[in-house]
């Protein structure tokens, strides 16, 4: 990921995060949403994305976003208020250069900094790029959840990882 950088994700990047995340609801299993983002659905997600629980995009030397990734919270109930959950996409073209790891170790000091204790990272099983990704920034694997979606046609594990802040 040579001159590229990480920031906080801004309404001018909705675009470009809604076309990395539609290619990934449509063509493959790496998210478990089916209906492709409108550009203000896109927009009520960056709005949602925002304070302790932020949003990042990689850009490339042009300010190109070639990835994103965002903190959510992990569960509705107060206790677990201290945990979030990460999510991270790459465009096709810019994976394996360092795009992905970037991104979550943003993400890690991001949550570090709002006071966090843990992130949770649930990847569907069989991605081992993220799964090594995840690995390289410290998460360690906690468990497997068996068969708990189905997309085109197939029923699909997740690998849960964790990693204390």
């Amino acid at each position: 990921m040579i001159n590229d950088r990480v920031r906080l994700a801004t309404g001018d990047d909705a675009e470009a995060i809604r076309t990395i995340y539609n290619l990934e609801v449509t063509g493959s299993t790496n998210t478990f949403d089916l209906v492709p983002r409108s550009l203000d659905d896109q927009l009520d997600w960056l709005r949602a994305h925002d304070g302790a629980h932020p949003a990042a995009v990689a850009v490339d030397r042009d300010e190109i976003v070639v990835g994103f990734g965002s903190i959510s919270p992990f569960r509705e109930r107060p206790a677990y208020a201290t945990t979030v959950e990460n999510s991270v996409f790459v465009a096709d073209a810019h994976r394996g250069a360092g795009v992905g790891k970037a991104i979550v170790a943003e993400l890690v000091r991001l949550a570090t900094s709002h006071g966090f204790h843990s992130m949770i990272a649930r990847i569907v099983d069989g991605n081992e790029a993220s799964i090594a990704t995840h690995r390289a920034c410290g998460f360690e694997l906690v468990g497997v959840e068996r068969e708990v979606g189905r997309k085109f046609g197939r029923w699909l594990d997740v690998v849960e990882m964790q990693r204390l802040l």
